[in-house]
């Protein structure tokens, strides 16, 4: 809900700098980490950490644990958002450059259109509609295509498909979130999910032996510092940032991080990470942006409610 008071224009500003450059910035993060640590291992100790500082934060401050109902409800969304969403992205950046998993994750708002349309149906497949959905999806063809002759290599094929299931589980739980039972609060409900997502992890890892061969001693500062970049600035920071910025502005505003990210990831990871800037990588990038900035320009049939958690890596 937007607030009836106006806050300094420098706290407006600072709260989108974090929300655009902090969550823009996590997928370079990632792939530092992922280079020396197991990645499911890695987004367990991630959001193990952030959860349980959010959670006990919120119970300190009186806010009541989630009912034995509402567990449930964030356990299912847990198991998509954690496992199924943050689990593959880890994972595939072994295999894809962090900016480019930053524009197939951009296509998130394509999936979850498709979700209100087919399992909500608030939103009605219009020529607008159907035109963005075929432009981001063409996007994505860009970037897989080997056909294209459009210079570099197209990316791992594996690993863009778990971004795709990536990207379609967090649709998925968008659409689920708006009928479970959660907790009021966003940000109780965000780290009671954040909790559970981080034991999810734990077990997923265990089960795939990422514990095996696993040294904390061999990893080296540079990942360490990565991690700690995540839990700090990219779940903590980044998401007080957020939940402040929904009740202070309109949510189209606050969603254009959904623009930025993508391009901060891209940037970032072509002059910090070495990772290429090809005719492919730009075509792509704006083909999935014009998609998502359609796509969120669109008004539903009847107003949905806003999903609570970050919606960035």
């Amino acid at each position: 809900m937007e607030s009836t008071t106006h806050p300094p224009a420098w706290k407006t500003l600072l709260a989108f700098a974090i929300i655009y450059f902090v969550w823009g910035s996590t997928f370079l993060a990632i792939r530092v980490g992922v280079r020396e640590v197991p990645p499911f291992l890695l987004a367990a100790i991630r959001f193990l950490i952030a959860g349980l500082i959010l959670y006990v934060w919120m119970i300190a401050r009186g806010e009541r644990s989630p009912t034995a109902r509402q567990w449930t409800s964030v356990s299912l969304l847990a198991i998509l958002i954690f496992v199924l969403d943050y689990g593959l992205l880890f994972w595939a950046e072994q295999r894809v450059p962090s900016g480019i998993a930053a524009v197939m994750m951009a296509t998130i708002p394509v999936f979850m259109a498709l979700s209100e349309i087919i399992i909500l149906k608030t939103q009605k497949l219009t020529v607008r509609l159907a035109a963005a959905l075929l432009i981001g999806l063409g996007g994505v063809a860009a970037l897989m295509s080997s056909s294209l002759n459009l210079g570099g290599a197209p990316i791992d094929m594996l690993g863009a498909a778990a971004l795709i299931v990536a990207s379609i589980s967090w649709s998925v739980a968008s659409a689920f979130s708006r009928r479970l039972p959660l907790p009021p609060s966003k940000v109780m409900s965000s780290g009671s999910q954040m909790l559970a997502g981080g034991v999810f992890l734990t077990i997923a890892a265990a089960a795939l032996g990422e514990f095996r061969n696993f040294r904390p001693s061999t990893v080296s500062r540079e990942a360490w510092f990565a991690l700690l970049y995540l839990i700090v600035a990219g779940s903590i920071i980044a998401f007080t940032a957020y939940v402040w910025l929904i009740h202070h502005e309109p949510p189209t505003k606050v969603g254009t991080y959904a623009y930025v990210n993508p391009v901060v990831a891209v940037l970032l990871g072509y002059f910090l990470g070495g990772e290429a800037l090809g005719l492919r990588t730009i075509l792509g990038t704006l083909l999935v942006l014009i998609s998502v900035v359609v796509i969120t320009t669109t008004p539903a049939k009847k107003p949905a409610a806003i999903f609570s958690l970050e919606d960035s890596a």
